[in-house]
């Protein structure tokens, strides 16, 4: 037996929660931001994970899917705008997308999407959703509702804590050894609510009337088309990055899943597990870096363990008590932490551009990135049959139009 090949044992049960402790941080971050339950998003994220499992079974990779952020700000805005059944309407359709793409790709293969998805698109639209987050960082870390309308800790104290958090993530990050290193936001949110215990700035009543055993709170999509066309082009980011993780695991394993099971499996398996996480109320999910990461360092590469780390994450989501200790997380701590995390979330969009060598003297590149970061971040608005579509949405949407209708470069179009 080949050590990717899947080999179900108890003995792989223990790796299987360390590898869930690895995803931990991020997984449960992005519900607490975006005022989802993070029961919730521990329980999709396991039954994510199994569906992929499911449709990949002919050469399932060793990979967990878990809370995407990219999904973080159209959340966010949903939530307030139209509540949580509503945006729920959205990330199945944002999911579906995923299995549309994975049809087009079993039918015409892989090429259509380097050519009406290509860097220079997908790359601004990545950078985007970063610097759309940065001001909901910056005012958690000042002690601040996301929003800034309402101050909730005391501006010194709040500095305090998000800058040491902040820090802690920044050395765990480029100090950690081995497995440790892969959990700098675990790492920095244990640092910085240790802080904020000794500044008297934790209620620990949510954790006293919690129960031991609770029901996630599951909630069902509602029908909402303005939230649909405004969450639905965002998956495209996310998708795209689904071919960059892929690649990654294939390297790391040495087995290339991009010819078995295929992307059209891959991207389809990742496409109903987010569907299905936001059928019961959960964000989408996306392939786990750091659980890669995990798998680079131990060696790990039998898929049966990430089903160990779905069962364990679904367990764990039905533990009251820990959803009353994630809730006394203070706004400094993930204030701070966001800081970094949505500076990486642009550099990633950065980086994509710098490794397909986007060549910037030419004036169609720079129209395309130009007209995409300005729509997206400029607050530019249009409205369709009264539905207004803005933001990351409208940005990813004007740039897939414009690289298909403005004319390709000629070979002395360049600026000097």
């Amino acid at each position: 037996m080949k050590p990717t090949d899947y080999n179900f044992r108890v003995k792989d049960s223990i790796i299987g929660i360390q590898f869930l402790f690895v995803a931990f941080g991020a997984l449960v971050l992005v519900p607490i931001l975006t005022g989802l339950d993070p029961n919730v998003a521990l329980f999709t994220a396991g039954v994510g994970t199994l569906v992929f499992q499911f449709i990949n079974r002919s050469a399932v990779p060793p990979i967990f899917l878990a809370s995407s952020f990219a999904f973080i700000a159209p959340i966010s805005y949903g939530v307030k705008t139209w509540g949580i059944a509503a945006t729920m309407s959205g990330l199945v359709a944002a999911g579906l997308f995923y299995v549309v793409l994975s049809s087009i790709i079993r039918i015409k293969g892989d090429q259509f999407i380097h050519k009406y998805l290509p860097a220079v698109v997908v790359g601004p639209v990545i950078i985007s959703i970063g610097l759309i987050l940065s001001p909901v960082a910056v005012n958690m870390a000042m002690g601040k509702t996301g929003d800034g309308a309402i101050q909730l800790v005391p501006f010194g104290t709040a500095i305090t804590v998000s800058m040491i958090s902040l820090f802690a993530m920044m050395l765990i990050s480029l100090l950690g050894k081995g497995v440790f290193r892969l959990i700098p936001i675990l790492g920095a949110i244990l640092v910085g609510y240790i802080i904020s215990i000794f500044l008297g700035i934790i209620d620990f009543s949510a954790v006293k009337n919690a129960a031991w055993f609770a029901m996630p709170n599951f909630v069902a999509p509602t029908f909402s088309w303005e939230a649909i066309i405004f969450i639905l082009p965002i998956a495209i980011a996310p998708a795209i990055e689904h071919i960059g993780d892929m690649l990654a695991i294939s390297n790391v394993t040495k087995k290339d899943y991009l010819k078995k099971p295929g992307l059209k499996n891959t991207l389809l398996g990742d496409g109903l597990a987010t569907s299905v996480a936001a059928l019961f109320g959960g964000p989408p999910n996306t392939t786990y870096s750091e659980v890669t990461g995990a798998v680079t360092v131990t060696k790990a590469y039998n898929p049966a363990i990430m089903t160990w780390a779905a069962i364990f994450a679904i367990v764990l989501a039905f533990v009251g008590k820990l959803g009353g200790l994630l809730a006394t997380i203070p706004v400094p701590v993930m204030g701070g932490i966001m800081l970094l995390l949505f500076g990486i979330i642009a550099s990633v969009g950065i980086s994509t551009l710098v490794r397909a060598d986007v060549d910037f003297n030419c004036p169609r590149n720079l129209i395309l990135v130009s007209t995409i970061l300005v729509f997206s971040i400029g607050g530019m608005t249009f409205n369709f049959g009264g539905v207004p579509f803005s933001g990351i949405g409208l940005g990813a949407i004007t740039g897939i139009i414009l690289n298909i209708i403005l004319p390709q470069p000629r070979k002395d179009d360049h600026l000097l």
